[in-house]
């Protein structure tokens, strides 16, 4: 869920909070399968709370994040795309022979030849 959440997060608002404090509210551009992030209109915090940048964009490497935070309508909807995604590929597995391997009553590969 946490990297497919990430992909459809792109465009969408987000807060990022680091494992130093610092926190980031900005727009997902793009993100990678090491949680590397990319965000646009940035507006960063200080660990204390007392300063305050603007950025234009900013990276954030994955492993400096605590954790991120979504819009509650997003989260919603990437559960329930993966919940229909999962019923579409049961759908699609079922029928004659499913779930055997090597075909009905072959042999597998290995231990001699057999007879």
């Amino acid at each position: 869920l946490p990297l497919s959440l990430l992909t459809a997060a792109q465009n969408k608002p987000m807060l990022v909070e680091l494992k130093n404090g610092e926190t980031f509210n900005g727009h997902l551009v793009n993100c990678d399968n090491f949680m590397n992030i990319t965000l646009r209109e940035v507006y960063q915090t200080s660990a204390d709370g007392d300063r305050f940048w603007k950025l234009k964009e900013c990276y954030i490497r994955g492993s400096t994040i605590k954790y991120l935070r979504v819009p509650d309508t997003l989260l919603d909807a990437v559960k329930e795309e993966q919940t229909r995604a999962r019923e579409a590929g049961r759908n699609a597995r079922g029928g004659a022979g499913a779930g055997m391997r090597g075909g009905a009553g072959q042999r597998g590969r290995g231990r001699g030849r057999g007879g």
